[in-house]
């Protein structure tokens, strides 16, 4: 006689407990997520009620000291920002393609030169940069840097960005496929016109991207210039609103300086992360 008890279907499912069931991995993950939505809320909820709203608004949002910065904002500050930033970002460039070319030089002495520049422009603060740049006639009598503080502002925006381009630049060359010269040698060009001609317009379309990036870092930075005793016509950004916010005795110019490079930079953001996209698209 069978027991009967304990005989099973043979195709009946495994038993489940209702524990595994409900903390199964997607359900953690989805009980997690709302853990991290209430905390976020909890924490802006907590931001919402307990700021002083009206204090801020009075200090940083303050629309008669705000009107005071315009229209010079723009026709001044905004515009000697951008004549440091191009300038600055030109003779960089410039100076970096030189530079990474020596980087890649069969002369080992252009080599040592050009990781020299690297390292050590890359390796100081910007700021100190400035600083050297503005006690360099203590230091040398008699020397004037060309165009007075704007030539003071370029140079030290130049100088930094040299030795990150170059950098830069080198990768650019270096991913041109060497193909591209022997082709161009084939030809009977030279490796001077091959390097012209065919291998740096490759490589500067290669590092476009990045360039843009550096670009908005170098925008960025040119509000150092501060540092160099700018004033009245030669104000950037920075010092324009510094200066208001001193004048006044109010926050309100520094947020409005802030709003206008978040106008500037943002924008140019967007533009290179569309510039990578398209540039992966194409390969």
């Amino acid at each position: 006689m069978t027991d009967q008890s304990t005989t099973t279907e043979p195709n009946a499912p495994a038993p489940t407990t209702a524990g595994a069931a409900r903390f199964s991995p997607r359900r953690r993950q989805q009980v997690s997520r709302l853990l991290q939505y209430l905390i976020l809320l909890t924490a802006l909820a907590a931001v919402v009620l307990l700021a002083d709203w009206e204090g801020l608004a009075q200090n940083f949002a303050k629309p008669d000291v705000a009107q005071q910065a315009l229209p010079a904002l723009f026709t001044v500050a905004l515009a000697n920002t951008m004549i440091y930033t191009l300038g600055g970002f030109l003779f960089g460039f410039l100076s970096g393609l030189l530079l990474a070319l020596m980087r890649l030089s069969t002369v080992r002495a252009y080599r040592w030169l050009a990781i020299a520049y690297i390292e050590i422009f890359r390796g100081l603060p910007a700021l100190l940069i400035f600083l050297l740049i503005l006690f360099l006639p203590l230091a040398l009598p008699g020397l004037e840097v060309p165009g007075g503080t704007y030539g003071q502002g370029v140079l030290g925006l130049a100088l930094v960005a040299a030795a990150y381009m170059a950098e830069t630049l080198r990768a650019g060359l270096q991913a041109v496929p060497r193909g591209q010269m022997e082709a161009a040698r084939s030809l009977g060009m030279s490796h001077a016109r091959s390097m012209v001609t065919i291998i740096i317009p490759q490589a500067i379309r290669i590092v476009i991207p990045p360039t843009t990036n550096q670009f908005v870092s170098l925008l960025k930075d040119s509000s150092l210039v501060l540092f160099l005793g700018v004033s009245g016509e030669y104000v950037e950004l920075t010092k324009y609103g510094n200066d208001l916010a001193s004048q006044h005795a109010n926050a309100t110019p520094i947020l409005v300086v802030g709003v206008t490079y978040l106008l500037v930079t943002i924008p140019l953001g967007y533009l290179a992360v569309r510039l990578e996209k398209r540039q992966e698209k194409g390969r």
